[in-house]
């Protein structure tokens, strides 16, 4: 146990250090994945307290989990200091909450609810907007964010007719105002406050009574705050209250690692914290401690290839070389899923622990057929962030509704798909997806999971419902219990600031990542640092795949995603059979003018900046020497692709790639290959095609 200030520094990097011993005034520490953001901070507390700096009992430390503040409470221990408060943002301000509750209302606390769904529900049902299980789940959401941003029923009908609310929410806004009135009646009724009325009731009571305001201010004096990316307006509030007028606080956070926005996140605090604190000192940690050279690598080129560069902290390794991260392709889900488990075990028989392994996905949905294959293939398996397939109320729901046909012969007549289609039309299922995301959308690709396994079993075995349930039930009752060695399967929400030596990246075509519905530039960006974040959770191994179809024999409609066209030499390109063996690899040599650094404008020489300057290859400010006949023509070819492959027009090419194509004019595939936007799949894809047009002119 250190017994010294010097003890406490040894040991950390100079970035690292540099943190430990800012101890004064407002301090911003840009720490990228993997870059021991835990171990600066933990240190920079405990240097504080044991050099005589700071105060334990007067510091406060809040972080958005419980395990987080749980990991930081034993650091410190293990550092010699106690005393020091550690805590998520919720239980910090439920303790204050409770101890100035007798000078705020008098009485008994209220009962805090554990879920919002039996008062969204009754709620829901008095607005007459239907009380299924996902929009149950999705309407609190919205209420949820409402809440974090401040905003009532009033607020919402002032503000939805103008349309500058940036979200969609689950129903039309008029009738989530009515819910809301209504929930937040019943809950008043009831003498009943969620979570975020924890923190909107304290930040009344610090905003209307001076005396509690000046009592927390004069309790806590050093703030340090994790995870700063993901501060909401109200969370954000209530640390400006507790603040007051003082400057002594430490934020930490990866702008990069922005994947909550739904729930009301924002990495402005972060990044704008320079603004509002002109005299903060700052860190960057770009050490990584967790990835080798060469997952870093496509780490880097990953979160660089958009807007979010510029904000990104770009990672310098500090492991050793390991093996290239590979992507693979595969004729379907099902494919993919079998191969993946075969490799998995192939690791495991060569001395591998299954623990060491994690399967990373984008939607709850796209666990079913990597349950499946894990159970075949005997692995167990643990999940993390959604139930088992079998175990979500909705595929409960669907099984009991096509049992119920099977015994009472209701179903219609035809292949079995055909049946299970029948029997789901009346849960919710349809042939074409919702346009929305959250739960409703999360339902229905629970409800196609169903359906596409049907298809996929249909045959002599299998042929009507009663045989399908009996099989479904057989799959369930060998799907494996979590063990303390089993294989995690994961979503990419729920695998944030975890790390594995293994990691499978699944699905990562255009589609599911990012997801069809992402459109604006900000969504698409959230996707991006959600790729981000699933790259750097591997340490040792990294192996992305995706499949060109849904379901066996389904038409091939999918691509790789755009995120990974244009990384340079950061993967190896792999060509498999389905059962994940390796037919030829060869690393992807990098050709691009991009991936060589920013690059220069071939006009004017200056820097470029800008992705699409990049991709054009000029600054947007010199003159274009565009041959227009061949962008018009090059235009109509991008839309009867698109029109085929049932896909955004952006898909196949955007308008900074036709532009360089129309601009350069390249005369051969290396010349091709040199503009960003074109990669080795859309090369072999399009390559001679392009060629062709670009010759017609």
């Amino acid at each position: 146990m250190p017994s010294s200030s010097t003890d406490i520094l040894a040991g950390l990097d100079d970035e690292q250090r540099a943190v430990a011993e800012a101890l004064n005034g407002p301090v911003l520490v840009l720490a990228g994945a993997g870059t021991g953001k835990t171990r600066a901070i933990t240190h920079r507390i405990a240097h504080g307290v044991i050099s005589g700096e700071h105060s334990a009992k007067s510091s406060l430390a809040v972080t958005f989990t419980a395990r987080a503040a749980g990991e930081m409470r034993s650091r410190l221990q293990t550092l010699g200091v106690d005393g020091v408060q550690v805590r998520t943002f919720h239980a910090a301000a439920l303790r204050q909450l409770r101890y100035f509750w007798p000078r705020l209302a008098g009485g008994a606390f209220p009962q805090i609810m554990p879920s919002k769904a039996r008062l969204v529900t009754e709620s829901l049902a008095r607005a007459q907007a239907g009380t299924n299980f996902s929009l149950v789940r999705d309407v609190s959401s919205d209420i949820e964010w409402m809440k974090v941003n401040f905003l009532d029923a009033v607020a919402l009908r002032q503000a939805a007719p103008t349309g500058t609310l940036n979200r969609e929410f689950s129903v039309d806004p008029l009738v989530l105002a009515d819910v809301f009135e209504a929930y937040e009646s019943n809950k008043a009724d009831r003498g009943l406050i969620d979570f975020e009325d924890v923190l909107l009731l304290m930040v009344a009571a610090l905003n209307r009574d001076p005396s509690i305001a000046a009592e927390v201010i004069s309790t806590y004096r050093w703030f340090t705050v994790d995870e700063f990316q993901d501060v909401n307006p109200l969370q954000y509030r209530l640390l400006s209250l507790w603040l007051g007028d003082r400057e002594e606080v430490c934020v930490v956070g990866d702008p990069s690692q922005t994947i909550y926005s739904f729930t009301g996140a924002s990495p402005r605090y972060l990044t704008d914290f320079p603004s509002v604190y002109p005299n903060a000192t700052q860190v960057r940690l770009v050490r990584c401690y967790r990835c080798s050279p060469q997952i870093v690598s496509l780490a880097n080129a990953v979160i660089t290839g958009g807007s979010s560069g510029r904000t990104a902290v770009v990672l310098k390794s500090q492991n050793d070389d390991a093996q290239v991260p590979d992507v693979q392709a595969y004729s379907d889900d099902v494919a993919e899923a079998r191969a993946v488990a075969r490799q998995v075990g192939d690791y495991i028989a060569q001395g591998g622990l299954a623990r060491e392994v994690a399967v990373l996905f984008r939607i709850n949905a796209q666990s079913v057929e990597l349950e499946n294959a894990f159970a075949e293939a005997g692995i167990p398996v643990v999940l993390r962030g959604t139930e088992r397939f079998f175990e979500r109320a909705e595929v409960k729901e669907a099984l009991t509704r096509i049992r119920g046909a099977a015994r009472g012969g209701t179903h219609g007549v035809g292949p079995l798909g055909e049946q299970v289609r029948d029997v789901l039309s009346s849960a919710g299922w349809t042939p074409v997806s919702p346009a929305t995301t959250g739960a409703v959308r999360e339902r229905w690709e629970s409800l196609a999971a169903v359906v596409a396994l049907a298809d996929e079993l249909q045959g002599d075995d299998v042929s009507d419902l009663s045989a399908f349930i009996a099989t479904l039930d057989e799959r369930a009752s060998v799907e494996h219990a979590p063990t303390a060695d089993a294989v995690t399967l994961a979503s990419l929400h729920s695998a944030k600031g975890l790390e594995w030596p293994v990691v499978f990246l699944v699905g990562c075509s255009e589609g599911l990542l990012p997801l069809l519905h992402a459109e604006s530039a900000e969504q698409i960006e959230e996707e991006r640092r959600l790729l981000y974040v699933g790259v750097t959770r591997a340490a040792r191994q990294l192996h992305i795949s995706w499949a060109h179809s849904r379901q066996p024999g389904g038409r091939a409609t999918r691509s790789m995603s755009r995120f990974l066209q244009n990384v340079g030499g950061g993967i190896a390109l792999l060509s498999t059979d389905d059962n994940g063996q390796v037919i030829k690899g060869t690393p992807r040599k990098s050709t691009s003018r991009s991936r060589k650094g920013p690059g220069k404008c071939r006009i004017c020489r200056k820097g470029l900046v800008t992705a699409e300057e990049r991709t054009i290859g000029r600054c947007r400010s010199c003159p274009s020497d565009i041959n227009e006949e061949l962008f018009d023509r090059l235009r109509q070819w991008r839309s009867a692709q698109a029109k085929e492959r049932s896909v955004p027009a952006f898909v196949v090419f955007t308008d900074a790639t036709m532009i360089a194509i129309a601009e350069q004019l390249p005369s051969d595939l290396e010349g091709l290959a040199g503009i960003p936007g074109i990669g080795p799949a859309k090369l072999d894809l399009y390559g001679e095609v392009l060629l062709d047009l670009v010759r017609e002119g």
